[in-house]
């Protein structure tokens, strides 16, 4: 124990001075010290201790299941104003003010007890330490070793504490974290959204929402309750969108929702595993998310992650979802095990169907627009143009239109195939042009004949836009010009652009679209 432990120092005779004077001495363990501190000061009270990642006393409180009042009459508080300006610059106003306490005693009131509660937060070479210490008289303890009230009181809190409140889990940097901003996302996610062949919608949702209502027949048959399932597919195609809507059907059914961003911590990736499933297994129910599963599970902590979601453990009730745009890729003892990820799922390019499906969609979203003749005829000729194009192209489609409506753009005449040249013709251009200007002629062959030769295998298009016959009474249709200028040109993007970047993002005046994810939402 240090120095400061000792109530014969010269420090003030109250728990701030000493706290104080500790803190600016050689380092000790401050934890001990601390709790000397408090019980010198308070000798007829009993101290318990408890971490607040174990229980949050002060959030549980201001959730309105008690009161907590910081005591702000004495100068023996430390906190720290702040400042947050608005989320966006066009939200506007002045932003909001809030306060971070790391040191503070409270008037603490639940069930009609009245406690007095220490909130003391110091740092630690792993980061910040944050405790609670409840304080109970000792004549109330009846000869326990523990105080009663207090235990009730850490019971009631940790239970709350322990469960999302328009939250959802995402673990990054080594921890997991309690994440409003993706919780606020998701809630605008709903299946209405996701645009699948209906069989394999539904298969998928009863394969999910199944597996949570079906608990008593694993357990009847003597099955462990775990499940994993794998999305894979082209990227663009929905698997991000269909785990958000995952994600907010089963808010519904009291299953928490887990994502894992990424394994890398400063403790190593085999600790983020363990830590990953460790917490799980305290949360479930729930659906552990690995996106890009093909990334996260690299050789180095493969055996790990195998043996964790062998369950080497008890996993039940935790149902996997993995999603890859690469399912060859992924280990054989991922992809192809059963019992491990079960089910999978394969998202391709959409059909026609689907494609028909998604501008309805659209045209749904734009009724209460009267600027906006969507007529039902153009979502068919759409659809026939877009052959090829995943849904993250096809949304590409639409918000280009609607910002060329916006910005009056809708009348402008339509641009000349002639005028646009792709790379691959560039491409030709360069090589006819250098060729002519710098190679070196063989004998009895002229500059002519070399242009002729270049000419005769002139580079073409990968892809070519469908030739569709647009009907008389759309010819004149704003939108139906605008869509079909917009499907021109991501045509002419998709020509000059890989598979990835194709059906993943799409490249927009010089830059490129990052295809959705959900840690975008973060």
């Amino acid at each position: 124990m240090g120095d400061y432990g000792d109530s014969s120092n010269d420090a003030p005779n109250t728990v701030y001075g000493r706290y104080k004077a500790f803190s600016s001495a050689q380092r000790s363990d401050t934890e001990i010290n601390v709790l000397e501190f408090i019980r010198s000061i308070h000798p007829d009270q009993h101290v318990t201790a408890v971490n607040r990642r174990h229980a949050d006393l002060v959030t549980f409180a201001n959730a309105g299941n008690a009161e907590a009042h910081l005591i702000r009459d004495t100068d023996e508080v430390i906190s720290t104003r702040l400042y947050a300006p608005p989320v966006t610059r066009m939200e506007g106003g002045d932003g909001k003010l809030g306060e971070n306490v790391s040191f503070g005693l409270y008037k603490y009131t639940w069930k009609g007890k009245e406690l007095q509660v220490y909130y003391i937060c110091w740092q630690t070479n792993c980061g910040q330490f944050q405790q609670y210490f409840i304080l109970t008289p000792k004549d109330q303890l009846s000869g326990q070793e523990h105080s009663p009230v207090a235990d009730e009181l850490i019971k009631a809190a940790g239970t709350w504490s322990s469960q999302p409140h328009e939250e959802i889990y995402v673990f990054d940097g080594g921890s997991w974290q309690k994440n409003h901003k993706l919780w606020e996302a998701v809630q605008g996610s709903s299946w209405d959204d996701v645009i699948l062949d209906p069989a394999m919608k539904d298969t998928l949702i009863k394969d999910v929402e199944g597996f949570f209502d079906s608990r008593h027949i694993y357990e009847e048959y003597s099955v462990p309750w775990k499940r994993g399932i794998i999305l894979h597919g082209t990227p663009g195609c929905g698997k991000t969108i269909s785990i958000k809507a995952l994600m907010n059907s089963l808010q519904k059914r009291n299953v928490a929702s887990m994502y894992v961003k990424s394994f890398e911590a400063q403790d190593g990736q085999q600790h983020s595993i363990l830590n990953i499933f460790r917490v799980a297994r305290n949360m479930a129910p729930c659906m552990l998310i690995f996106e890009d599963l093909d990334s996260l599970v690299v050789d180095k902590v493969r055996s790990y992650f195998l043996n964790e979601v062998d369950g080497l453990e008890n996993n039940d009730g935790i149902l996997m979802i993995g999603s890859t745009n690469h399912l060859e890729r992924l280990d054989p003892g991922i992809a192809k095990r059963p019992s491990r990820f079960d089910r999978k799922y394969h998202y391709k390019l959409p059909g026609e169907r689907e494609r028909l499906l998604y501008c309805d969609y659209w045209r749904k979203k734009l009724q209460k627009n009267s600027s906006v003749d969507f007529h039902e005829d153009i979502s068919q000729v759409i659809a026939q143009l877009t052959e090829g194009f995943s849904f993250a192209y096809l949304k590409e489609l639409f918000v280009q239109t609607l910002l060329a409506l916006v910005g009056g753009r809708a009348d402008a005449d339509d641009e000349e195939d002639d005028t646009y040249v792709t790379v691959t013709d560039a491409a030709v251009e360069e090589t006819k042009a250098v060729e002519g200007s710098a190679r070196v002629l063989k004998e009895g062959e002229s500059l002519e004949s070399t242009e002729e030769k270049t000419e005769e295998k002139p580079s073409q298009p990968a892809n070519r836009m469908p030739e569709v016959e647009i009907p008389d009474h759309l010819k004149e249709n704003s939108l139906m010009r605008i869509l079909h200028k917009q499907t021109k040109v991501l045509w002419r993007e998709m020509d000059n652009t890989d598979a990835d970047e194709i059906h993943g993002r799409a490249k927009i005046g010089g830059g490129i679209v990052k295809r959705d994810k959900i840690e975008d939402s973060l």
